[in-house]
């Protein structure tokens, strides 16, 4: 889960805060330390690994809460806002990462997003209005060709 406020240990350095899960998991200290370190390389935060929540600026925390939820090899991740503190260049990698990360592994990716251009970039869109749902729209992929088919809900 990449939750919207972070929710990032405060007493734990960005790569600690992306291992604990993992340690919590089973998985040795130094094997837990070793893919948290990849993932630090994969969200951009070279440099960073040794840092506090508080040292770092939001979009960095944001990056930290992506590479923890990535580092779990999820086969559903759940996103509220993973973009919404990022600068357009960010915001572009992290969800280029997403979409891999469901191509290749077949992770469901399930987000909330207000950012009509990220959900652009999904092959299923729920809009919602007042907490309710109101269009549903299926993209199916063929052949360098995207095809649309919406419905009312």
């Amino acid at each position: 889960m990449v939750f919207q406020s972070f929710a990032l240990l405060p007493h734990k350095t960005v790569v600690e805060n992306i291992a604990f899960p993992l340690q919590i998991k089973g998985i040795k200290t130094q094997e837990s330390i070793n893919k948290a370190m990849s993932m630090v390389k994969l969200v951009g935060l070279e440099g960073r690994e040794n840092y506090f929540p508080r040292e770092l600026s939001g979009g960095q925390q944001q990056r930290v809460a992506v590479a923890r939820a990535l580092a779990m090899e999820p086969s559903l991740m759940l996103a509220d806002e993973p973009t919404g503190n990022l600068d357009s260049a960010n915001g572009h990698h992290i969800v280029e990462i997403l979409i891999d990360v469901n191509r290749r592994h077949g992770t469901t990716v399930v987000l909330v997003t207000h950012n009509s251009e990220l959900a652009e970039n999904t092959d299923v869109t729920l809009a919602m209005r007042d907490g309710r749902a109101e269009r549903l729209e299926v993209v199916r992929p063929r052949a360098g060709d995207r095809k649309k088919s919406e419905s009312a809900v």
